[in-house]
């Protein structure tokens, strides 16, 4: 005896036969690296854009901001490849891919090892609210943004490491004297609490972005 379909589900297979846009497996797969290569590539870009202003400061203490400065400035990126993506893992490869670059141009690997707890961690928030989430995508910027600090803790946690290295680069007393003249308690406060409100203005910003323009021109 043979089970019989009705005209109701024969055209409901048809549809979803013929559909245009395969299910989302929950993986990474190729295509997505791809994306998440041209948004790190962006984001990178900002990161410059942040070194660039950064270096308007004078000897070390511009440096500390830096972080700050790409978190302001970044939320668009950082929310389009969130709404582009919505999986497990792009966030976290985007973070782990600016480590790399950072820990090979000569940072300590405090540089990487930020690079990954930071954006793991922003990458599980995400996922809580599916990526769909404005609050939690928010909470998730502000996490992701510290994964910049790797660059900059050594100020304060590694001082003799960091004037060894500053040394090995040829960096007379004057330099590195300079470099830590503002490095203390509260400048390591006033640098992190900077990075807090420059992600929630940065990302609230980024996602009145993606409202008014990218959702609305399909990009997201």
């Amino acid at each position: 005896m043979t089970a019989s379909h009705s005209p109701a589900d024969n055209t409901a297979q048809t549809a979803n036969q013929s559909s245009g846009k395969p299910a989302k497996t929950g993986k990474l797969e190729v295509a997505d690296l791809i994306t998440i290569g041209v948004f790190a590539a962006l984001y990178f870009v900002m990161v410059c854009v942040a070194t660039l202003v950064s270096t308007l400061f004078t000897g070390g203490f511009g440096s500390i901001f830096l972080p700050a400065i790409a978190a302001l400035i970044s939320g668009c990126v950082y929310m389009l490849l969130a709404a582009r993506l919505g999986k497990f893992g792009g966030i976290t490869v985007m973070g782990v891919v600016i480590g790399l670059f950072l820990f090979i141009s000569g940072h300590f690997v405090l540089s990487f090892i930020a690079s990954i707890v930071f954006p793991v961690a922003a990458d599980l928030i995400a996922r809580v609210g599916k990526y769909k989430s404005k609050a939690l995508l928010l909470v998730s910027y502000v996490m992701f943004s510290y994964g910049l600090t790797g660059p900059i803790l050594p100020l304060w946690f590694m001082k003799d490491a960091y004037i060894a290295s500053l040394q090995a680069r040829g960096k007379d007393a004057a330099y590195i004297d300079g470099v830590f003249a503002n490095i203390n308690t509260a400048t390591f406060f006033i640098s992190m609490a900077a990075i807090l409100v420059c992600a929630i203005i940065g990302g609230w910003f980024g996602q009145k972005m993606m409202k008014k323009h990218f959702i609305k021109a399909g990009i997201a």
